[in-house]
């Protein structure tokens, strides 16, 4: 990965990167991992919905034209393209929106391809509060519609060093994968962490005595930021990152547990059926008992705008993560 700083600038309603100013990115890191892997392995096929160059597939469209598939603005046609790739030996990286796959193709993944288990990759962009452009677009709840659903698993990347480290592993693991998708120009900082994507696993990327946040997506960048703050406040705070939303670590989420701390879930996802339910029943069944707060999306439809402001609007920013330690700590 090569990373570069993104010139100044405001986001428009539909804009989709979440770089902030003078940051570290990497470019469209799906389309580069996916090419890479691609080079090793011929059975990775490329799939879109008329969205391509929106999903950062064009990377891989335009590198490998003869293993790559247009299905057209229709994504039950565009899931069972995937399922009879899958059903014959290829390993499918399917490409939408995450709302269109969601809530238009449920049924598709769930019956052609979760239920027989086929290696299928759906890497959608626009999740959680990562566009202006209203309800119908910002998939606020497509984890919570997903994380019923047998034999799927999700991903919730931080940053571009996710993205590429999760590709191969997405390839050569079984059954079906969800990926949330950073598109565009992604924020690279996990390599400040001497850190490595693993399926399935959570990873403490700070330590600290006195508040715990546990995170995913976005919002992993926004903690780490908000706990350096603290810091200068003498507030000491470990980030626990969790990449892998389904199936979820609950070990090392209770072993973060054990220690007697403000707890705080942060995702970029509806307080309703995401990550922070998913700690609030590890702590249950565990017999856990702290002080534990969510920071997510509210359960409403959200209102269209520029995405600082709804971001602030909604308490995703990093002013709001420090204020909700500060007014809740002690």
């Amino acid at each position: 990965m090569n990373p570069s700083k993104p010139p100044v600038r405001r986001s428009g309603a539909m804009s989709a990167s979440i770089a902030g100013e003078d940051q570290r990115t990497v470019k469209a890191p799906l389309g580069h991992a996916l090419v890479d892997v691609a080079r090793e392995d011929e059975r990775i096929i490329g799939l879109s919905a008329d969205l391509a160059k929106y999903t950062d597939m064009h990377i891989f469209r335009d590198a490998m034209p003869d293993r790559f598939y247009q299905a057209g603005m229709a994504e039950q046609v565009l899931m069972g393209m995937t399922t009879g790739l899958a059903m014959e030996g290829f390993v499918p990286f399917t490409s939408t929106y995450s709302v269109f796959a969601t809530r238009r193709a449920y049924d598709f993944i769930c019956l052609d391809i979760a239920e027989p288990n086929l290696n299928a990759n759906f890497v959608c962009a626009l999740p959680g509060l990562t566009t202006g452009y209203g309800p119908s677009h910002q998939a606020t709840e497509d984890i919570a519609i997903l994380r019923g659903m047998p034999n799927l698993t999700i991903i919730d990347p931080c940053d571009a060093l996710d993205i590429a480290q999760a590709v191969p592993q997405m390839a050569s693991s079984e059954g079906p994968t969800y990926m949330r998708l950073l598109r565009g120009n992604v924020p690279l900082v996990l390599d400040e962490y001497d850190y490595e994507f693993q399926l399935g696993k959570a990873a403490l990327l700070r330590p600290g005595a006195d508040v715990l946040f546990i995170s995913s997506g976005l919002m992993t960048e926004r903690t780490l930021e908000a706990a350096k703050r603290l810091a200068e406040d003498r507030i000491d705070v470990a980030v626990l990152h969790v990449p892998t939303i389904k199936p979820f670590d609950a070990a090392t989420v209770l072993r973060e547990l054990a220690a007697d701390r403000l707890v705080i879930s942060a995702e970029n996802h509806s307080v309703v059926g995401g990550l922070g339910e998913s700690v609030a029943s590890t702590m249950a069944t565990g017999g856990v008992a702290r002080k534990f707060l969510q920071v997510g999306l509210p359960d409403q439809f959200l209102e269209a705008g520029a995405l600082e402001t709804l971001h602030e609007r909604y308490g995703l920013d990093v002013d709001s993560l420090i204020s909700t330690v500060k007014n809740n700590i002690g």
